[in-house]
């Protein structure tokens, strides 16, 4: 996978013919479709890797629909997307979210996202279900925190050695770090908490029964409860005040506090850039899947249109279509020919394959 890429605020803008918002497994085929048309495209995704929701929620789970594929992992299928995309060499912006999207005078689009900005032709919302963010606990008072003691992610283990380390989650990502942190050899931790509020997980069950042996050997504690407040010294975080199961209050010591509760998917900025919606779905057209802009497409489930089914398959239907759309837009008065990739010498040259009977 090529690195991500990152252009300074006051940098012009990086130029190319297209931005796919959303690298999940629709949006990753929309830069193959792209790309087969001679579009080069530029991909933006709040996650820090290619996947979207099949990485996220069902990275090793089993995946029935896939044409001539009789069954693969969500990891599978976003691994076999990235190989067929490699001869396009797409550019990487991960771990950012699209802020804006403004159409310029020339009809191009400026995408900026964070740091990352984007003159692009046309645009491709393959955005799900919206972007996916980490879910925090419930106490507002933990904001100035976040990013010195507060993490969405394991940071590295020493830098939690001697740390009072609490972990809230009850699935396979906070059970594993707790896990992880327990068998730390070089750099343990003072004490790790997991906590909850009931004493259940989702977790795999060989997961469960790991951390209750080290719950059992007093490697790792439990607390049933909930957040309820912080207490604090300054700008140092010293302490998480909880409400337990039992309705007793306590006061839970913390130097790092790792919120593992999972992603949440918001619609975000999209809903503010102007363009149709229902229900919180973009309101497309089944000819082209261009939405109320002109020039901006949206594919997958973050569209809606009359007969509209969320599936996988479908969204690679509606990517084909919105590349072809695309392509009759930037090139106009140009014939876009169905080439057909078994005999198509132009499409060969671009995947960098060689032709049938060839056996160089």
């Amino acid at each position: 996978m090529n690195a991500a890429v990152a252009t300074p605020a006051s940098a012009a803008p990086i130029e190319t013919d297209a931005v796919v918002i959303g690298a999940g497994p629709v949006g990753l085929f929309q830069v193959f479709e792209l790309g087969l048309l001679d579009l080069r495209a530029h991909v933006i995704d709040a996650l820090p890797v290619a996947g979207g929701q099949c990485i996220e929620l069902y990275a090793d789970k089993p995946i029935y629909d896939i044409p001539a594929t009789k069954v693969c992992t969500g990891r599978e299928l976003v691994a076999r997307l990235l190989a067929q995309i490699e001869p396009f060499a797409p550019a990487w912006h991960f771990g950012r979210q699209v802020d804006t999207l403004a159409k310029q005078a020339d009809g191009r689009f400026l995408v900026a996202a964070g740091s990352t900005r984007l003159l692009a032709r046309a645009v491709f919302i393959a955005g799900g279900v919206g972007a996916f963010v980490p879910r925090r606990l419930k106490v507002d008072a933990l904001a100035p925190f976040e990013g010195t003691q507060v993490f969405h992610a394991v940071p590295g283990a020493a830098q939690l050695a001697n740390h009072r380390v609490l972990i809230a989650g009850d699935a396979d990502a906070a059970l594993d770090a707790a896990i992880a942190l327990a068998n730390e050899s070089t750099a343990r931790p003072a004490s790790i908490t997991l906590m909850h509020r009931r004493d259940e997980f989702k977790a795999a069950p060989e997961t469960v029964a790991e951390l209750q042996a080290l719950r059992a050997a007093g490697r790792i504690e439990f607390v049933a409860a909930q957040p309820s407040g912080v207490r604090h010294e300054g700008s140092r975080l010293l302490a998480l005040d909880v409400l337990g199961a039992d309705g007793a209050s306590r006061s839970l010591p913390v130097d790092t506090l790792l919120v593992l509760m999972g992603l949440s998917p918001k619609l975000g900025p999209i809903a503010e850039w102007g363009l149709a919606l229902e229900r919180k779905q973009l309101v497309v057209d089944t000819a082209s899947f261009e939405t109320s802009e002109p020039g901006i497409f949206a594919v997958g489930d973050v569209n809606t249109y009359p007969g509209k089914r969320k599936l996988i398959v479908c969204g690679f239907h509606e990517a084909t279509l919105a590349a072809y759309g695309a392509a009759a837009r930037l090139f106009p008065g140009r014939p876009i020919p169905l080439e057909y990739t078994t005999t198509s010498p132009r499409v060969h040259r671009a995947l960098g394959v060689a032709p049938p009977g060839d056996s160089r």
